[in-house]
């Protein structure tokens, strides 16, 4: 286990605390509009891409914005909520710093894009620590599939199996498995319905990132 080079990480739910932004947004944009918000409505929002949400959402409510209009205002109100309030979670910082201290390769792989990312990993102070950070959109694939994982293994300069994924979904470490890739399942509290299968699919599983710092992980 101590032969790897390379740390692969998740963003959302991973390292940083931003799972409510969503639901944040769901509920103040039909809020603003007079619209109370359903759990069946945000049932059906959760793992609709921008547009298909913003469809869903204009034809659901008859509203006068465009689907572009609609997905812009999100975009804004992400934008804020990422640059201003987003937390990291706890240790991460701490664990990141270590990892380089330890000379390892740090790379990003997540579904996010660089308009919330950047500002988000500014303001936290942890934009220096990454090797690499790469998009879904840039393979074409969902997480449920190695390619993310391999491209940024590829980019890292590191071998799959010489890599750590650190992931908070289920569907992370299902493609990073497949990538053949050590995994470490990370708590998130907007997945708590699926520990049991993150403790059962992962290599690793951790409710903080204190409870690796000093294991024999980067030895």
């Amino acid at each position: 286990m101590n032969n790897k080079k390379a740390a692969i990480f998740d963003l959302d739910g991973t390292l940083i605390d931003s799972m409510y932004v969503w639901s944040k947004i769901d509920e103040d944009f039909l809020t603003d509009r007079g619209i109370e918000p359903t759990p069946e409505y945000s049932e059906k929002m959760r793992g609709m891409y921008f547009q298909n949400a913003a469809e869903y959402t204009k034809n659901t409510y008859g509203l006068d914005e465009s689907v572009d209009e609609i997905v812009k205002i999100w975009l804004d109100m992400a934008r804020y909520e990422y640059e201003h309030n987003v937390p990291l979670k706890k240790y991460a910082a701490e664990y990141l710093g270590l990892l380089k201290q330890k000379d390892v390769r740090l790379g990003m792989a997540t579904s996010s894009m660089p308009y919330l990312l950047e500002p988000v990993l500014k303001r936290n102070g942890i934009d220096q620590f990454f090797d690499e950070i790469c998009y879904t959109h840039t393979v074409g694939k969902t997480k449920d599939n190695p390619d993310i994982y391999l491209y940024t293994a590829e980019r890292l300069g590191v071998t799959p199996e010489r890599c750590v994924v650190y992931e908070d979904i289920p569907e992370g470490i299902v493609g990073a498995n497949k990538a053949g890739m050590l995994t470490v399942a990370v708590f998130d509290s907007a997945n708590i319905d699926k520990i049991d299968e993150l403790r059962s699919s992962a290599d690793i599983y951790i409710d903080s990132f204190d409870e690796i710092m000093h294991n024999d992980l980067w030895k």
